[in-house]
């Protein structure tokens, strides 16, 4: 059984009650899916949940709905739901949650859109939740190239170059080195999708372009407000299969902390999403490359439209039906200046209550995130009611600002904070420091990597540290002794590892303070910030 979307522009089919997209006929091309895979491989909503309440590992489910209806249907939107409901006889077997996916196609787009609800009851048993994703699978014979940012973009190996016969697996399963790809020209090279890997504030537009017809797909998320972790955590974007992924809740590059566990009893409800599934075509002999042109272009109307207005479950709450909060963040930090510092670039957001910096490991409900202009002032809005911290981080300080008062957000409130302090925490004047205080690792030291695992693509890249291996170039680099680094001496662009890592027989890194360096009793402060 089938049920198909169809505006004209694109053909959406999918299989019911599953819920599956097995095809997306588009420009021409029947199938921009992977017409070798399996149906239910093409493009489909997944979990991994666990019973248990401890590790970021657990059961894979594609998620299958066990009902159909159609919920809207007029002349200018078609919005489908797939659901599955749980019942106590599934204990064990299925995540205990009742999921609705939600598919909408609108006249005149050229894509569709997808969004699902995901509830826990009171009466239901614990479980913790330690990814939710969409996946697509597109065709490997057609998407080539892959773009997730102006300068993260190349034409992509095949699949079949990470198979035993054709690649050599590394340290862990998703590092391959490639030695007899299918095209000479990716032979020697590392393919890891862990590379392509962007912070959520960059995780807007990704995806893969067709040359010949020239047709890109893409995946756009116009707002974060239903990832986990805040605007820093890094999340999958696309990677070799040719495969796209819309990441809502992963435990990458954190572990454990974002792992949200429910307790038995627990009463959850989340909306994630809606994601656009964009297609785009340009005219034969034109620059291909222009498709991510315009994919960015569409990325910044989606994001324009946010909250959607279309969007027929009540659960995900219209822009009338939201609040704003606007103020300004000042400094006041009487070591650098009598005055008060606008907080340029500040990261301020409102996240659910919890300690300082807690929103790093938030991972149940909502955030929403702004950056404040060059005078400090900055404005949130589309928030859903509740009740919230403001939390701020501001690149070249230290420390976490929050406000401490909670805010209660109401529908239609235009909440108005004025001018907020931000006094970083100090004792005294600083008397020496390594690094910038910016959650980045970009000033310290990167090595080259060892020319036998590259990715061409970060060769002389402002994100090289993603070079595979690199760890392992810290003990070659200092082979029988520990970094030493003196303080009023050495250059952390140069003489600071990028990443504290361990090695066989290593003892505690050094800091040695220059003997023309007068001791006192100001502060010392170390920006220790990695990126693993």
């Amino acid at each position: 059984m089938q049920v198909m979307m169809d505006n004209g522009i694109v053909q959406v089919t999918l299989s019911n009650p599953d819920g599956i997209v097995t095809g997306i006929r588009f420009n021409g091309i029947d199938n921009l899916l992977e017409i070798r895979n399996e149906e239910i491989n093409r493009g489909y909503w997944d979990l991994v949940w666990n019973s248990a309440t401890t590790g970021t590992t657990g059961i894979f489910d594609v998620i299958k709905g066990t009902s159909f209806r159609v919920i809207m249907e007029s002349e200018e939107q078609v919005e489908l739901s797939f659901t599955r409901a749980w019942d106590p006889s599934q204990e064990g077997k299925l995540v205990p949650l009742n999921i609705d996916k939600r598919f909408i196609m609108l006249r005149g787009s050229s894509g569709f859109y997808s969004y699902a609800i995901y509830e826990h009851l009171r009466e239901w048993p614990g479980f913790e939740l330690g990814e939710t994703r969409i996946a697509f699978k597109l065709r490997k014979d057609k998407f080539h190239y892959m773009a997730m940012a102006d300068n993260r973009q190349r034409n992509m190996p095949l699949p079949d170059d990470r198979l035993p016969s054709r690649g050599q697996a590394l340290a862990f399963p998703e590092a391959v080195l490639l030695v007899n790809p299918v095209e000479p020209e990716f032979k020697g090279e590392v393919d890891d999708k862990y590379q392509y890997s962007c912070d959520n504030k960059d995780n807007k537009v990704h995806g893969w372009i067709c040359t010949e017809p020239p047709v890109g797909f893409w995946q756009i998320t116009p707002s974060n407000e239903f990832r986990s972790g805040g605007p820093f955590k890094q999340n999958l974007t696309s990677h070799v299969g040719p495969t796209t992924l819309a990441m809502f809740l992963s435990a990458h590059y954190s572990g454990e902390d974002l792992v949200p566990k429910f307790a038995a009893g627990e009463q959850w409800k989340k909306v994630f999403g809606p994601v656009f599934m964009y297609a785009n075509s340009a005219y034969e002999g034109d620059d291909p490359l222009s498709l991510w042109e315009d994919a960015k272009s569409q990325m910044m109307m989606e994001v324009q439209c946010w909250p959607y207005s279309f969007p027929a479950s009540e659960d995900f709450p219209k822009s009338h039906q939201r609040g704003s909060v606007s103020g300004r963040l000042l400094i006041r930090d009487r070591y650098i200046s009598d005055d008060y510092i606008s907080a340029q670039g500040a990261y301020v957001g409102l996240a659910p209550q919890g300690d300082v910096g807690s929103w790093q490991r938030e991972c149940k409900n909502y955030q929403f995130w702004t950056t404040a202009d060059e005078n400090g002032y900055f404005l949130i809005d589309g928030i859903r009611t509740g009740d919230y911290n403001l939390n701020a981080t501001v690149p070249g300080f230290i420390g976490d600002y929050q406000y401490d008062v909670v805010l209660t957000i109401t529908s239609g409130c235009e909440v108005e904070m004025g001018d907020l302090v931000y006094e970083p925490p100090r004792n005294g004047p600083t008397l020496w420091e390594i690094g910038i205080p910016d959650r980045s690792a970009a000033e310290f030291y990167v090595p080259d990597p060892n020319p036998k695992y590259i990715n061409k693509l970060f060769v002389n890249h402002p994100d090289r540290f993603r070079q595979y291996g690199l760890w392992e170039r810290y003990s070659e680099l200092y082979p029988d002794k520990d970094l030493v680094y003196t303080v009023g001496v050495s250059d952390y662009s140069q003489d600071w590892f990028f990443a504290q890592v361990n090695r066989c027989h290593s003892s505690p890194l050094m800091f040695l303070l220059d003997p023309d360096l007068s001791p006192c009793t100001a502060c010392c402060y170390l920006h220790f910030l990695f990126f693993y």
